[in-house]
């Protein structure tokens, strides 16, 4: 991948490079990480007291946490940011290795996927669906919870725990969506399926798969698909008995809809293994406030 976006670095030092080639390697290797990421913005969090989840919610009690401040990511991360990450490490993820992603296409019973040994996240759907040549702006998929730590590590930012992403996304409301109780307005904010099953293809909101990010309206403090998309990596255990192989996600995602799923809320919190790679499945990241 050309590191374009670099020539300003390699212009203002064309001086040093005949001489000091490898402090020039050493700048661009230090900055990449920061610039990658940066492209998204962040928003800031104020540290508090939170009220999170709901009554009668099976996974977690209604309570209140205490948080210190921090910043979100106002995107999921893209397929951009995730090659600007394997370019610089030449990473290879746990979906291009064991051949273990899951895929849909349309026709499909509720809740079956597709194994396909193609898909990766330069090919989110298999091979034979086309890569990701036209969607750089999409949030990247087919990356496994182990993935997604390996390029928080190089990124210099981490995942949000589980009541951090809640609070984000509640953005101060105390309702099931931060747009009211009423799922209907739904569509104006994140990129589901629309449809009654999954047996026919559903590009209602334009898009069957994944959408760019900031496609959609923003919550109110600024966050973009904090609903649908992609389900959104986190970290954090919903029990104490839990395997460490468990790892949690939120938001729900364009496979979503009202009949099946309908994990686009508040509250929802899904579950899959750390090495699992899904076309559904993304993360947003942040960083110290």
């Amino acid at each position: 991948m050309k590191t374009s976006s670099f020539n300003g670095l390699l212009i203002s030092t064309m001086g040093y490079t005949q001489n000091n080639s490898w402090l020039v390697l050493a700048l661009l290797l230090c900055w990449q990480p920061l610039m990658a990421q940066q492209r998204a913005g962040f928003v800031l969090v104020p540290k508090g007291i939170y009220e999170v989840s709901k009554n009668a919610n099976t996974q977690r009690p209604l309570r209140k946490v205490a948080v210190d401040s921090f910043r979100i990511a106002a995107c999921e991360t893209t397929n951009r940011q995730f090659a600007a990450f394997v370019a610089a490490t030449g990473y290879v993820t746990d979906a291009e290795r064991m051949h273990n992603a899951l895929v849909f296409q349309p026709g499909l019973e509720e809740f079956r996927w597709l194994g396909d040994s193609t898909a990766c996240w330069r090919y989110p759907n298999g091979s034979s669906r086309g890569g990701i040549r036209d969607r750089m702006e999409h949030p990247v998929t087919c990356i496994s919870y182990h993935d997604v730590q390996a390029y928080c590590n190089w990124a210099k930012v981490r995942l949000p725990t589980l009541d951090e992403w809640e609070i984000a996304c509640r953005a101060g409301t105390r309702t099931n969506y931060f747009f009211g109780d009423n799922d209907k307005a739904i569509q104006s904010y994140a990129n589901i399926w629309h449809g009654h099953d999954h047996k026919k293809a559903d590009t209602t909101d334009g898009y069957m798969y994944t959408s760019p990010v900031g496609h959609f309206k923003p919550n109110p403090w600024g966050l973009y698909d904090m609903y649908g998309n992609v389900f959104e990596f986190c970290t954090g255990k919903i029990s104490t008995a839990e395997k460490p192989a468990v790892a949690h996600s939120r938001g729900g995602s364009w496979w979503c809809s009202k009949n099946a799923c309908h994990a686009f809320n508040s509250y929802n919190i899904g579950t899959v293994h750390i090495r699992a790679s899904f076309s559904n499945q993304g993360f947003r990241v942040v960083k110290k406030g």
